[in-house]
């Protein structure tokens, strides 16, 4: 039913082990799952996945699971394999437990590393969390297959590999065909030379014929410039081609990134994917580079070889084996070299993540006076980093002593030999001159051909790890049929939806049952306290996730029947955390637009009254601004995102929490215009100064993810209900 040899899987992110982990015991009772399915399947967030989420995922693709604490004897009786919390941290898989010699032994999976074997003692100290009625007791997740695991059907992705690559090559042909002739051109040369070193021996040196000798090594200096001119040249095209290949890769990479739904970014470290695109690197340089220059180094093999036979058999036979010996230390080291790769993969990944945020929290770190205990984070990833580095290091210098070793035995027993075939007077030292050389143009290709299976593995792992992000499902399916034209007349009908973050059973619902209707060019404000809902209310018009239930209309057609990207075409958005673009002011307001129209920039700026300000600027509207420019207060940043929702000039406006860092007199002026802006549209307030949605058309008030109450301000303020216990201690009723 199930391999003996218990299947490894490796996480793609730090995130991962969960899933990879269910992943792996799924494999061993004979069912493949994609990560991405079992990653969708789990729920995972940032902070990773829970015991639940991983129950959950299992028991979906048909496992019966049972999570418990449990001392290490009541483990050795469980069914394996299982899944287990390791270290308060992490998950891995205990596949087998085996006593030897009275000492027990656990064999673990461990989706950040590899296999690995551990004493009772070793294993018990990295998985025992917690004391229950006197005994030592770990966190497990025990699973057991049911009928339907095996009836169901596995929904494995396709991975992107080489032939997905290669594609990437098709329009530079008459490129690549150019390289073609200078390789070709560049072996013939690299031929001719053993030949003309043979003659100056055996014939100019013999005759003493000066003439003759200087004649060929004219004719080799010719050579050595032309093949010098052709690697130029080649050099040249590779530069041309490298260039061109990493920007489509990366573009890509980018555009694929920016189809994907909003919620693929809740659960992604910014490390990860920043490291995804230095990976883009290995695979460029592999394309180009090193899958070019193999052809040269395999031709160049074929061709020397068939020289070097008919000079001798037996050295061929020597030269031969000791490749071989050569080829299978290197292999010998592969497998190990690919785990310190992901593991290195992980620790930047952390590395990245954490520079970009002591970059971009700074002011915090010295407000709380906490620079040395952010400091020692970054060194503790650094030290981690410099200890993945040293067995790499170790690794190859292994590698590369024992390939050292292997090639200069070759190479004295080659001389010895041609010494042996001169003294015997079956070789000339004109033949040994080449033969020396042939070797030596041998030994350049395998070595070349040694580090084309390093890159070919560099490059393989790059693409399983962006194939996490090319086979994610977008945002808006190019496939599927999609209505184009929004209606810029209808209601948006709110019917029963139903909401929440963590998709489990214990998960919390964020929106409970909502419905309610927001009428076409009327004005509905959102209230309520600190998380009641109102902003991912917001989030879910907008289409940021997907409803667990329920329906959202626009006029007569569901919300998600549109196409998306036509849909926030028509939507005005300020959200709480905005961001302002490193960028000019004019930019910033207009990011959409490549020809700013200045007539609907001044009517932005004017609702928005920040004309004052921007044209108080030495440079005016050209002003940069962002996080390498001017810096703004948070008013002023408020102010930008005000006026880029207004020169959009949408159909439906959508504030959250747009004015809340103004102050009182810009907060009226501005509403001022807003109201004016807000006639003939349908505007979504969420607000907690109440004094910006008094004169709504309806009022939507919030509780703890479910309505309390609609109706205008009057309304509400007669009513004595929730609303007026929002708004009794900030206006004068």
């Amino acid at each position: 039913m199930h391999k003996n040899i218990f299947p490894l899987f490796i996480q793609h992110d730090l995130v991962d082990c969960g899933p990879t982990c269910l992943r792996m015991v799924a494999a061993y009772y004979g069912r493949t799952y994609s990560l991405e399915d079992l990653k969708e399947k789990s729920r995972i967030t940032r902070e990773g996945v829970s015991l639940l989420g991983i129950s959950e995922a299992a028991e979906n693709i048909g496992f019966r699971t049972m999570g418990i604490m449990i001392p290490f004897d009541n483990l050795k009786d469980a069914t394996l394999p299982c899944i287990i919390h390791w270290n308060q941290s992490h998950f891995v898989v205990v596949y087998k437990i085996k006593r030897k010699r009275g000492i027990d032994y656990i064999y673990i999976a461990d989706p950040s590393g590899g296999k690995f074997k551990y004493t009772k003692d070793e294993f018990c100290h990295c998985w025992i969390s917690s004391v229950n009625e006197g005994e030592k007791v770990g966190v497990s997740l025990l699973l057991e297959p049911t009928p339907d695991f095996y009836e169901q059907k596995t929904n494995k992705a396709e991975r992107v590999g080489l032939r997905f690559l290669f594609a990437y090559l098709k329009p530079y042909k008459k490129f690549i065909s150019q390289l073609f002739l200078g390789l070709l051109f560049g072996s013939i040369i690299q031929l001719i030379i053993p030949f003309l070193t043979q003659s100056i021996v055996d014939f100019g040196i013999n005759t003493q014929n000066l003439s003759f000798i200087y004649l060929v090594l004219i004719a080799q200096l010719v050579l050595i410039l032309s093949s010098t001119s052709v690697e130029f040249i080649r050099g040249w095209i590779l530069l041309h081609l490298g260039t061109r290949i990493n920007i489509a890769l990366i573009s890509d990479y980018l555009i694929k990134l920016m189809r994907l739904p909003m919620e693929y970014f809740d659960t992604k470290m910014v490390g990860d994917i920043l490291q995804r695109i230095n990976d883009h690197d290995r695979i460029q340089n592999y394309l180009t580079n090193s899958t070019l220059n193999i052809l040269f180094s395999f031709f160049n093999i074929i061709i020397f070889s068939i020289v070097l036979l008919l000079y001798s058999v037996k050295i061929f036979i020597i030269f031969f084996i000791g490749s071989i010996l050569y080829f299978c230390w290197v292999w010998i080291f592969m497998k190990r070299r690919e785990e310190l790769d992901r593991k290195n993969f992980a620790q930047q990944s952390a590395n990245q993540s954490n520079i970009v945020q002591l970059i971009t929290g700074m002011q915090e770190i010295k407000l709380n006076a906490c620079e040395r205990q952010k400091r020692w984070e970054w060194e503790r990833i650094q030290a981690k980093l410099f200890r993945i580095r040293i067995k790499g290091l170790a690794l190859g210098q292994y590698q590369n002593s024992g390939a050292i070793l292997i090639n200069q035995v070759k190479n004295l027993i080659i001389t010895a030999l041609v010494a042996q075939l001169v003294v015997q007077g079956d070789m000339t030292l004109g033949m040994m001159s080449a033969v020396q050389y042939i070797i030596g143009q041998l030994n350049g290709p395998i070595d070349q051909m040694i580090n084309f299976f390093r890159q070919t593995q560099d490059a393989k792992l790059s693409i399983e790890r962006l194939s996490e992000i090319h086979e994610k499902e977008e945002e808006e399916s190019m496939d599927e049929i999609q209505i184009q034209n929004i209606p810029s007349n209808k209601d948006l009908n709110i019917r029963r939806i139903n909401f929440s973050y963590d998709k489990t059973s214990i998960g919390k619902t964020v929106i409970k049952d909502i419905e309610f209707l927001i009428p076409y060019g009327k004005q509905t404000a959102i209230v309520g306290t600190s998380g009641s809902g109102k902003t991912t209310l917001l989030k879910l018009l907008l289409r940021f996730y997907s409803l667990d239930k329920g329906d959202i209309l626009l006029g007569e057609n569901n919300l998600n029947s549109y196409s998306i990207r036509e849909w926030r075409k028509k939507c005005g958005v300020v959200m709480q955390d905005g961001f302002i673009f490193s960028d000019t002011i004019a930019k910033n307001i207009a990011p959409e637009v490549e020809n700013i129209d200045k007539e609907r920039l001044m009517n932005a700026v004017i609702t928005a009254n920040i004309r004052e300000f921007i044209e108080s600027l030495p440079l005016s509207y050209n002003t940069k601004i962002g996080s390498e420019g001017h810096g703004l207060s948070q008013g002023q940043k408020q102010r930008i995102l005000i006026a880029r929702a207004v020169y959009k000039d949408p159909e439906f406006v959508f504030f959250d929490e747009a004015t809340n860092a103004l102050d009182a007199n810009n907060e009226r002026t501005i509403m001022e215009n807003l109201w004016d802006f807000f006639k003939g549209r349908t505007s979504i307030i969420v607000a907690h100064r109440l004094s910006t949605v008094r004169h709504a058309d309806q009022i939507v008030v919030l509780e703890k993810g479910e309505i309390v109450e609609i109706g205008t301000h009057e309304e509400l303020t007669n009513n004595k209900g929730a609303y007026y216990s929002l708004v009794k201690n900030q206006l004068e009723l």
